[in-house]
């Protein structure tokens, strides 16, 4: 009995894009742009833009100092979450609700 101990993975590699940071951060079949930084009112937030195979995406990342009292730091965390999905209400497109006219405009809008 031949037993395997590693898998082979084989991905086609995709071409970088035009604002891939074409160094470590991308991979075979993964490309990610450059972090954009937010530092502003004691906090961080990162965006990356990524493409994996034909998806494009947004990376959301948030460093968001908690107050040291619980009740509030809860409140904190509430608001974040609850903020968060207002922003993916507005933000993250709807495509079965799109029509053709609609879905041309996103396309051309990167």
């Amino acid at each position: 009995m031949k037993a395997r101990t590693m898998a082979h993975f084989h991905r086609a590699e995709t071409q970088h894009t035009d604002w891939c940071a074409r160094d470590h951060r991308c991979g075979v079949a993964e490309h990610r742009s450059a972090d954009l930084t937010a530092r502003e009112i004691g906090g961080r937030a990162w965006l990356t833009r990524v493409r994996a195979g034909d998806v494009e995406y947004v990376e959301i990342r948030a460093r968001i100092p908690l107050h040291p009292t619980e009740k509030v730091a809860r409140w904190q965390l509430a608001t974040a979450l609850t903020l968060m999905r207002a922003l993916l209400v507005e933000v993250a497109p709807r495509l079965s609700r799109l029509t053709g006219r609609d879905q041309r405009k996103l396309d051309r809008s990167a």
